[in-house]
């Protein structure tokens, strides 16, 4: 190589190793202009909340001492039961969480848990004005509420579409972490559609946005300045921001706050099953290629499912053309139909593939179901399980209208299956059982060395497992 050859290669990698930090931050998005337009319609939101006894409730559990002073969070527990340490009667503001305009009238957004048995709530503005809101409507089951102040010309947001959300994309969010109001963070999408336990209702968004105490409530924007949700929960182990955070999308937020802006409350619909998650197991029994769908281990009476001839047992892969991949991607989809409309449910049934019409119900308040177990005489099974018949109160008790009971469980498929005393087996490969002498009689077909499903009952619970005979 000669040296000019050698001269014009070493600038080439000088400028190379000049240009590439350059090229990295130009990949990197700049989010000045978007909290520059966005800010202003997000609001810090404060309320007063009484308990028993005059006592305050507050966001992070402030603790005083006797006279008056605060108290650090390390030395909590110590004091936690001393009387002179306990919460003093005072009545003052304390930073909740965020919210955001959605209307130049004053309409606004934020989480159900950040108003909740307020008795008073207290809206900052971007301005520094302070104006007492009003509750038009707060849902529970999707911790969504919408507040109101009497205000005119106020700047709003933009708002985007939750469903067309990437994994991966760019989202930022603005709160009020701590009371530090309007502060940004940024991250990006880590999944969608993801379902939280005792959640069944909202597809969250996840995000690895910073989120903490504050800024519940508050919005989460795409990079086009648009809301795409609301920042809602945290997984934490130590109370602070650990990297997983959960938005509630702002199509789910809306179609809510329509409800809420019009009757006060929200209706949704029902379809009147108890489900459960099909596991390889449970798959290989009902002779699917791979576990997809719901299983439904429960038709619950009087209901619109039970009306349109759906069976415990079947598996749903379809609500309406859209794919029901994981059990929990269900409820969301019956919840925002409206009741009376009709559904197209795809089920598979004894390895058939049908579709059936339910004409879709109101979802009802609370349904709660407990249990005892029982005791009678016993019968041997080639299963490893001494069974009885099913005793009338538990019939009464758990609306039974028929099964066996586990009585005790020896060694055996059974016990491999995980089945234990108390038990009420109901169905069993695909067959119901009704009397002892038909279970029997089912057991004895039953094939060797291939899952077969079966549906108990549990402690008032139904559930399908998987059980392999010898």
């Amino acid at each position: 190589m000669t040296l000019m050859k050698r001269i014009k290669f070493s600038l080439v990698l000088v400028f190379a190793c000049l240009l590439a930090p350059l090229a990295h931050a130009a990949a990197l998005p700049d989010f000045t202009e978007l909290v520059e337009e966005a800010s202003p319609a997000v609001v810090n939101i404060s309320t007063v909340q009484k308990q028993d006894g005059g006592r305050i409730s507050t966001p992070f559990g402030q603790f005083h001492g006797p006279n008056g002073e605060d108290i650090p969070e390390i030395f909590r527990h110590f004091f936690r039961d001393m009387p002179q340490f306990r919460e003093r009667p005072h009545k003052a503001p304390q930073s909740l969480g965020s919210g955001f305009i959605i209307s130049r009238d004053g309409f606004i957004l934020t989480n159900h848990h950040v108003i909740k048995d307020a008795d008073q709530i207290m809206v900052r503005l971007n301005d520094r004005r302070e104006l007492e809101a009003q509750v038009v409507g707060s849902d529970q089951r999707t911790d969504v509420a919408l507040l109101k102040i009497d205000a005119d010309n106020l700047p709003v947001v933009r708002l985007g579409q939750s469903d067309e959300l990437k994994v991966g994309e760019w989202v930022l969010a603005i709160g009020s972490p701590f009371g530090f109001d309007h502060s940004v963070t940024a991250g990006i999408v880590s999944a969608t559609e993801r379902a939280l336990a005792n959640e069944n209702y909202v597809p969250f968004i996840q995000t690895d946005v910073a989120i903490n105490p504050g800024n519940s409530g508050g919005p989460l924007f795409n990079l086009e300045g648009e809301v795409v949700g609301i920042n809602s929960q945290i997984y934490t182990r130590s109370g602070g921001f650990m990297g997983l955070s959960f938005a509630i999308p702002i199509d789910v937020a809306l179609e809510v706050s329509e409800q809420l802006k019009g009757q006060g409350f929200v209706e949704r619909g029902w379809l009147g099953v108890i489900i459960q998650e099909v596991n390889r197991d449970l798959a290989e029994s009902f002779g699917l290629r791979k576990p997809a769908g719901a299983l439904i281990a429960k038709v619950l009476p009087d209901s619109p499912a039970g009306a349109a001839g759906l069976q415990e047992g079947d598996i749903i892969l379809s609500f309406n053309d859209h794919a029901v991949t994981l059990s929990s991607d269900l409820p969301p989809l019956v919840g925002r139909v409206k009741p009376g409309e009709t559904a197209e449910v795809e089920v598979i049934r004894q390895g058939r593939r049908q579709t059936i019409d339910v004409t879709i119900g109101r979802l009802p308040d609370e349904n709660v179901q407990a249990a005892v177990p029982a005791e009678e005489p016993v019968e041997t099974s080639r299963l490893g399980l001494v069974v009885a018949p099913l005793p009338e109160e538990l019939q009464e008790k758990w609306n039974l209208r028929s099964g066996v009971i586990v009585e005790r469980v020896e060694e055996g498929a059974g016990a491999r299956a995980g089945l234990s005393r108390g038990d009420v087996i109901t169905m069993l490969n695909g067959e119901r059982v009704e009397t002892l002498e038909q279970f029997k009689r089912i057991v004895a077909d039953l094939p060797d060395k291939r899952s077969v499903p079966v549906r108990i009952v549990r402690r008032g619970s139904p559930l399908f497992i998987a059980l392999k005979p010898n």
